[in-house]
């Protein structure tokens, strides 16, 4: 049986590169997609309620919205609820779609509906296009 190629450690680095971007990305999603929902939900998206969602402490919070307001993401004031900019919504929009993509997908292949949820929490943010189209062309979905 042949054996599989091996990849140099320099090719390795795209793939490195491609995941810290991912993971940068995935914090802006994971809280854009947070606070659309807290606005649908509540009417309004407060750092408090934020940092309740997400599991982590006010001052994490303050310092993300800040990165996501400097990213022309979110607009904040202090004392203020946390608002998204057209940008803020396009990106809740995306990581919103792409994750039901993935939950679906993995529905379709036999995960348990409650895993599959779970699971593509965290996939939805590493998948490449390429792959979120072969999921979509999978699950009928275009």
């Amino acid at each position: 049986m042949p054996r599989p190629a091996r990849s140099s450690p320099a090719s390795g680095a795209a793939g490195y590169q491609q995941t810290r971007s991912a993971h940068r990305q995935e914090t802006a999603e994971d809280y854009a997609l947070a606070i659309a929902r807290l606005v649908e939900h509540r009417g309004e998206a407060r750092v408090r309620d934020l940092a309740q969602v997400m599991g982590v402490s006010h001052v994490t919070v303050v310092r993300i919205v800040k990165r996501l307001s400097d990213e022309k993401l979110v607009t904040t004031e202090p004392y203020k609820p946390v608002a998204l900019t057209a940008a803020g919504r396009r990106l809740a929009d995306t990581a919103r779609k792409r994750h039901e993509l993935v939950r679906d997908f993995l529905v379709s292949i036999g995960v348990p509906a409650k895993i599959a949820a779970i699971d593509a929490e965290g996939m939805a943010h590493h998948i490449s296009d390429a792959t979120a189209r072969a999921m979509r062309r999978a699950v009928g979905k275009r």
